[in-house]
């Protein structure tokens, strides 16, 4: 089971790649990531694998849609994994909202960084 303080350093890790991603800031998300990070691509469909795969997965994502995504709870589960319940605000680039609605974000943190990330829808 994990210390309290590295509870608290995860949930900032997480934290701080939700501000980055909202702020379209690839550069200081992909610092939390693992060299080697396996990102869903809920939009595409598959696993973006490593930082040059999930910085090109989120440019033509972001030519296409405009998602916020905010972080309303993280819970670490009984495996050591993270589950994060979000609000996902996704609109196209005229406005017109596409989905708005809460999914689940679930992380494996490998080295004090974002290894996996997969979705499950709630």
């Amino acid at each position: 089971m994990m210390n309290e303080e590295k509870m608290h350093s995860n949930e900032v890790l997480i934290k701080n790649a939700y501000t980055a991603f909202n702020a379209r800031d690839i550069e200081a998300i992909l610092h939390v990531m693992h060299p080697e990070v396996k990102w869903s691509k809920a939009w595409e469909g598959d696993y973006a694998i490593g930082h040059e795969d999930v910085s090109a997965y989120w440019t033509r994502q972001w030519k296409e849609i405009n998602p916020i995504v905010t972080p309303l709870g993280i819970q670490e589960r009984a495996d050591g994994i993270f589950e994060v319940e979000v609000h996902q605000l996704v609109k196209d680039l005229e406005g017109n909202i596409l989905f708005d609605g809460k999914v689940k974000h679930i992380y494996t943190i490998n080295d004090h960084l974002l290894q996996q990330m997969d979705i499950e829808l709630n």
